[in-house]
């Protein structure tokens, strides 16, 4: 009696140390387990950030690109200079940014034009169009705003002067004065229709400008813009901004 209550207590603690050897064993699993779905959670947040840093970069990428675009598609649009008629302000081969985006023009500014047309007045002081499909000036210009619309511009070529409303103006951005009057595109003095304006070179004396018949007054819809900063080269870097 006594040997079997022995055999059945020993089986039992044989059973019992069974047990808690499968214990031990399914807590190591299950940490196993844990500690490989917190690496595989880590991994995947891991990846997940890199994949929100790659957006985030292509997203200000292609932000900036069409910030870039905008710019210097309506701000700042790079043009080349050609020719002598705007000495000594600009110079041949000089590059402008021009802005598309601006208020006037105003007496002063420096303007991109489309010489497509040539706008003159009849004996009445009416616009009439020429047609310029031959000459040599149907291009693109670059000169300085002088009249607006309503005032009245005369050019005395004696006296060396432009005279706006009845006054000399002050112009020292000029090369050399005007001496004669090569162009007979007006009988001075006019008035400026509205929605027109009157442009020269600042180079006076070899400038084609609104004295040109073939161009003649320039309309505001013949204007691209207004050239703001002289970039290049470098070190003539400045900004085109007259002041009176």
């Amino acid at each position: 009696m006594s040997e079997d209550n022995k055999n059945t207590i020993e089986e039992s603690e044989i059973v019992i140390d069974t047990k808690d050897s499968m214990e031990d064993t399914e807590v190591t699993s299950n940490n196993v387990i844990n500690d490989n779905e917190e690496e595989a959670s880590k991994a995947e947040k891991k990846e997940g950030k890199i994949v929100d840093d790659l957006l985030e970069i292509i997203e200000s990428t292609l932000l900036t690109v069409f910030v870039v675009i905008m710019i210097f598609t309506y701000l700042l649009h790079p043009i080349t200079v050609e020719g002598t008629s705007m000495n000594d302000t600009l110079f041949k081969d000089d590059r402008v940014f021009m802005s598309t985006v601006y208020f006037g023009p105003h007496y002063g500014d420096i303007i991109v034009i489309n010489n497509d047309v040539a706008y003159l007045l009849d004996e009445n002081g009416e616009v009439i169009e020429k047609d310029i499909s031959e000459s040599p000036y149907k291009e693109c210009l670059i000169k300085r705003v002088i009249a607006e619309p309503g005032q009245t511009i005369d050019i005395d070529p004696e006296k060396e002067e432009v005279l706006i409303d009845g006054k000399v103006i002050d112009e020292p951005y000029i090369k050399e004065t005007i001496n004669t009057l090569t162009y007979t595109a007006f009988d001075f003095p006019i008035t400026i229709p509205e929605g027109y304006y009157f442009a020269m070179g600042d180079n006076r004396r070899v400038s084609a400008d609104s004295r040109n018949p073939d161009i003649g007054l320039i309309k505001k819809d013949q204007i691209y813009g207004k050239a703001i900063i002289r970039y290049y080269p470098i070190k003539n870097f400045k900004f085109l901004k007259f002041s009176k």
